[in-house]
């Protein structure tokens, strides 16, 4: 099997799921306890903390654990947005958000906040200069993804920061789930305030997130009933997933310079051979992460060109997988201007630690078979 949608999720390193099991098997008393049972695992929660804020040059006590991104970028929109609604109800956001990142702020449209959803270009980008115009005095919020979970788009994260650096009011929110451990991050210099990722997109467990948090800010939180995690997150830690997510995300940075060179090969690669399959387009434009590619089959549904890929022994996918189960055009590919049937018609490929130059050749084979198969039937199966 290929398995090419590591955006969705990836296979844990072997390291990971050993030392998961070894503190499931030794430390399975509560970190919230007195006894001497509990205080190792709370040591071993703040090792891991300490482990995540060397890996991503910060401050141990500015991370928080949670349950995974979805809940680590709801905390830090909802939680910054309601702490702050003194200052301000305007909050800025992107078209191409997430659903995580886009349906929080939806919500808090309904708690009567204000939203700009700033539009992006036909790369899948925005700009600095966006973000300024956006501005007004009410503003409280910015919150802007590092790399577009579906077409790869790597938005300028540094330059917006030092723009919002002047504005002490502002805080700075980026969702970098699809960016740690397979990007440059340079979060205190870039002026980030909240940064959201999660273990299972870099090769650790699901169930556990991260969140960022700068000294000096306050958020409200989403779970009550303890005092667990700074009083961010109430509830047990999950002390074996956490442990083994600083493990991933330390591997993720060890490796990630050599993984950037060589999946970016394999990228170039494979949008050679698009570029003579005149069927498909691919979607988006530089700057993009290495490990991502999105193209459309426009008038077929991604359905069928998914499960014709699987008869292959191929595994892809059409956008996020939160997303993926509704019939829905791509919000992110109309972002861009995508007609709609381009954006009903997208396709994601996303690179992982095993795929060879071989493997992108035999994806490209079975493209190839697969589009003259459906050729004669696009206007059936639309």
């Amino acid at each position: 099997m290929l398995y090419f949608d590591h955006c969705a999720s990836t296979p844990p390193y072997d390291e990971v799921v050993q030392t998961m099991m070894e503190v499931m098997r030794s430390e399975y008393a509560n970190p919230s306890s007195l006894h001497l049972a509990g205080t190792a695992a709370d040591k071993l929660i703040e090792r891991s903390r300490a482990v995540i804020a060397s890996q991503l040059q910060t401050k141990a006590g500015s991370w928080i654990f949670t349950g995974g991104g979805t809940e680590s970028n709801n905390l830090a929109i909802k939680g910054a947005a309601r702490q702050y609604a003194g200052r301000g109800r305007h909050l800025i956001t992107t078209q191409i958000e997430h659903a995580s990142v886009y349906e929080a702020f939806a919500q808090l449209e309904q708690e009567g906040f204000r939203v700009t959803y700033l539009p992006v270009s036909e790369s899948g980008h925005v700009t600095p200069e966006q973000v300024e115009k956006a501005l007004t005095d009410e503003t409280i919020l910015v919150s802007i993804m590092h790399v577009n979970n579906e077409i790869g788009s790597v938005q300028p994260i540094g330059q917006i920061g030092s723009l919002l650096k002047r504005l002490p009011k502002v805080i700075f929110h980026v969702d970098a789930v699809q960016s740690i451990g397979k990007l440059p991050l340079q979060i205190e210099e870039w002026g980030i305030d909240l940064l959201s990722g999660s273990a299972h997109k870099l090769r650790g467990p699901k169930g556990v997130g991260y969140l960022y948090m700068r000294d000096g800010l306050s958020l409200h939180p989403l779970f009550t009933g303890g005092t667990q995690e700074f009083g961010y997150r109430a509830g047990t830690q999950n002390v074996p997933g956490i442990v083994a997510s600083a493990k991933a995300l330390r591997m993720s940075m060890e490796s990630m310079e050599e993984r950037q060179r060589r999946m970016l090969g394999l990228k170039r690669q494979l949008i050679g051979i698009i570029a003579e399959i005149p069927e498909l387009k691919v979607n988006g434009g530089e700057p993009s992460a290495a490990h991502i590619l999105h193209f459309s089959y426009p008038g077929m549904k991604p359905e069928v060109v998914i499960h014709m890929l699987e008869q292959h022994g191929i595994m892809a996918s059409t956008k996020s997988a939160c997303s993926s189960k509704d019939n829905k055009p791509s919000r992110v590919l109309l972002a861009i201007g995508a007609s709609l049937e381009q954006a009903s018609g997208g396709i994601r490929i996303s690179f992982g630690d095993e795929h060879q130059e071989r493997d992108i050749a035999e994806l490209g084979a079975a493209l190839r078979r697969i589009v003259g198969q459906l050729k004669p039937l696009e206007r059936r199966l639309t």
